[in-house]
């Protein structure tokens, strides 16, 4: 059961965030940012998902991670109907303000599949990479002074 419908668009809300957050934010047309999750102490990342101001600003209040779903037009938490729930731990800003990773204690499963991650869901998809250039280290890769 999700947390919160709304029959409206996201966006913000007045009064919900706190401005000093909301003025960092650098919105989508839709009114949203991407939230990545990620397994505090494993690094893991878990699952991608989008918020509006709202969603943010219970993610940061309540110490359960709330998303805005696109598909469904309504607020849900993770864990509400699976019981695998994710429990906030920190809530970073990238540096453009068009995302945010929240690191969380996850119980259970992140996928709506039933696998760990969305990421392992979806499985790897192949990548051809050129042949190092004869001769070349890597820092003289990092440093484009290839021989």
């Amino acid at each position: 059961m999700p947390v919160d419908a709304t029959p409206s668009a996201p966006g913000p809300r007045s009064g919900a965030l706190d401005p000093a957050v909301a003025t960092r934010l650098r919105r989508d047309a839709a009114g949203l940012v991407a939230a990545i999750v990620q397994q505090h102490d494993t690094r893991e990342v878990l699952m991608l998902g989008w918020m509006d101001d709202e969603a943010l600003h219970r993610t940061l209040t309540t110490g359960r991670v709330t998303f805005w779903s696109r598909s469904r037009q309504e607020y849900w938490r993770k864990g509400d109907t699976s019981g695998h729930v994710q429990h906030v731990r920190s809530v970073d800003l990238d540096c453009d303000g068009d995302a945010v990773l929240v690191t969380v204690d996850q119980v259970g499963a992140a996928c709506h599949t039933g696998a760990r991650t969305c990421f392992e869901a979806g499985g790897p998809l192949p990548v051809t990479l050129p042949p190092d250039p004869a001769g070349a280290t890597p820092s003289d890769l990092a440093e484009g002074d290839v021989p």
